[in-house]
């Protein structure tokens, strides 16, 4: 073989190695390439006014999949930062203002901000935008601050004036702290919306504190007050001056709709709804403590459960309304009550008071207007009571498990049927307690209570009494029981008339009176008519001051009898002798033996 000619085929084969091999290195350098290089995305940042995004910028910037990208938001003065929205699933921290993002895909995220401070009603109008921030009012609001036409005049919104702030879908759940300054010339007009307020809806996390609604003018249908709709979180040391008007429910002169906490906090005013009306809150399922109405109190439409400081106690569960009064006057048709209008079971009103005049129809009371189940405890009433049908001075009706104790009544109460100077109508328990005022009615009236189909012990009453049929000093008519009380008012009446009770139909035992006694058939110094005397055990009345020698039922004594311990004491009576202005709790009853009648240890 020509050597030139091997030389030249070896040489052939040998390039087109070297072809193949470069083509080789070619896509091996290709394939490298594209298994280092990854898919790419675009993340988009932007912020809300009062601040900005310093790292990595505000716009739009490309990483590769996987890229861990630091975050770092920066407020303005007088601004915070509130956290990240948008496509916020693979941020570290949505709340922090540093934190970071992995780039897995396109995102779009904003930093967001606010103005915790608030000067004028544009500041009040953007807290909407950040419910859950925590915020402080600088100063007083009022018709001149700028923002007021726009925003909270009666020519705001299309004349329906200012926009609450929080729904129901979307509620407040931060704090705002009025420092003390008020809202002043507040509008709204929405007579067919709920949740109608300064604020409209304050979830459980949500507080309002130390602030004033003053002169503000507030209508709405249902959920109704002038500083908050419907509150679950807590409201304290606030008040209001203002007109309220509810179309419907729930509707108070601060609070429509409380389930949460009322505390030091007070209202004054004109307020008016349809029903579960209050001169503070409309209707309570929370607690209500240390607070106070003045506001004058109308139910209409509906016209029931209209209180003078809260219409409805406990609605659906339990609640409490505590350490409160009300002095404002309360209209309304029925469970109308100078504090509360119905006190529902699981219910309590307690070391509390009213002193408001009450007008009404059905189950009116001086400081609740019906009680249903729910307890009545350390509480009093001053006012003037007038109603219909079960008229008491302290409580309307007491019903279903409802329990009055260590309450009083001092204002007069006039009605037609079942008026008593405490509870018109009781038919569970009624202990330790007492009324003063004068009571006149027709039919079932009585000092203490006018119709007693319950338990009645450790009481008594001192009022005079008017009426028609069945009058008692203590109770008009009984028909379970009643011990260890007594009555010392003057009693005046038709047929079936008596000192302690008119008519009988239960058990008596314990028990005197000491009044006059004045009727036409069925008169008795101790119970006018009976329908069996032997109901009544151990009981006297005084022949002399009472000018009744018979009753249908217990023993007459003249004075002297009736300021001697050995009367009581032989008749097995929990009694004991004190010296003058000296009590012994460790019994039931005391005397000042020679001086006065027995009275009870607990009395002052």
């Amino acid at each position: 073989m020509d050597i030139q000619y091997y030389n030249q085929e070896m040489l052939g084969k040998l390039n087109r190695y070297l072809t193949k091999f470069s083509i080789f290195l070619i896509m091996a350098a290709l394939i490298a390439g594209m298994v280092g290089c990854g898919p790419v995305y675009n993340l988009t940042i932007s912020s809300t006014a009062g601040g900005s995004v310093t790292d990595p910028g505000e716009g739009t910037f490309t990483y590769e999949g996987g890229t861990v990208v630091p975050l770092v938001a920066e407020a303005d003065e007088d601004y915070l930062f509130v956290n990240w929205t948008g496509d916020v699933s693979t941020i570290a921290d949505v709340n922090a203002p540093s934190t970071n993002i992995t780039v897995y895909d396109s995102y779009s995220i904003t930093a967001n901000f606010y103005n915790p401070e608030i000067r004028d009603w544009y500041d009040l109008d953007d807290v909407r935008d950040n419910l859950a921030g925590n915020y402080t009012l600088m100063n007083d609001l009022d018709s001149t601050t700028a923002g007021y036409t726009e925003l909270a005049s009666p020519t705001a919104n299309e004349g329906k004036g200012w926009q609450p702030i929080g729904t129901d879908d979307d509620p407040f759940t931060g704090v705002f702290d009025g420092q003390g300054y008020e809202i002043r010339n507040l509008f709204i007009n929405s007579p067919d919306e709920g949740d109608v307020g300064l604020f409209g809806y304050v979830e459980q996390s949500g507080g309002i504190e130390n602030i004033g609604v003053t002169n503000a003018t507030v209508i709405g249908k249902n959920l109704v007050g002038s500083l908050v709709g419907y509150n679950f979180g807590i409201v304290s040391n606030s008040h209001s001056s203002s007109s309220v008007t509810g179309n419907s429910f729930h509707v108070g002169g601060l609070v429509g709709g409380n389930e949460g906490i009322v505390t030091n906090s007070c209202s004054t005013g004109i307020v008016t709804g349809g029903g579960y009306v209050g001169g503070l809150v409309g209707t309570n399922v929370g607690t209500v403590s240390n607070s106070h109405s003045s506001s004058s109190v109308t139910g209409s439409i509906y016209d029931y459960y209209v209180g003078g400081l809260v219409g409805i106690n406990g609605l659906s569960g339990p609640a409490t309304v505590t350490n409160s009064y009300s002095t404002g006057s309360v209209t309304g048709e029925s469970y109308v009550g100078g504090l509360v209008g119905g006190n529902m079971a699981g219910s309590t009103v307690s070391n509390s008071y009213s002193t408001g005049n009450v007008i009404g129809n059905l189950s009116v009371g001086g400081l609740v207007g019906g009680n249903e189940g729910g307890t009545v405890t350390d509480s009093y009433s001053t006012g003037n009571v007038t109603g219909v049908d079960n008229v008491g001075g302290l409580v309307g009706e007491n019903l279903d498990d409802g329990d009055v104790s260590k309450s009083h009544s001092t204002g007069s109460v006039t009605g037609e049927r079942f008026v008593g100077g405490l509870v018109g109508y009781n038919f569970y328990t009624v202990s330790n307690s007492y009324s003063t005022g004068s009571v006149a009615g027709n039919l079932g009236v009585g000092g203490l209570v006018g119709a007693n189909e319950g338990l009645m012990s450790k009481c008594c009453a001192t009022g005079n009494v008017s009426g028609n049929s069945s009058v008692g000093g203590l109770a008009g008519l009984n028909g379970f029981e009643v011990s260890d009380s007594y009555a010392t008012g003057n009693v005046t009446g038709y047929s079936d008339v008596g000192g302690l009770v008119g008519g009988n139909d239960g058990d008596v035992s314990n028990s005197y009176s000491a009044g006059s006694v004045t009727g036409d058939g069925n008169v008795g110094g101790l119970v006018g008519t009976s329908s069996d005397d032997q109901y009544v055990s151990n009981s006297f009345w005084d022949t002399e001051t009472s000018g009744q020698a018979t009753s249908d039922g217990g023993t007459g004594k003249n004075t002297t009898e009736m300021q001697d311990i050995t009367t009581f004491s032989g008749a097995t009576w929990d009694i004991i002798a004190v010296a003058l202005n000296e009590t012994n709790p460790e019994y039931l009853w005391n005397i000042v033996d020679d001086e006065t009648y027995p009275f009870l240890s607990w009395q002052p």
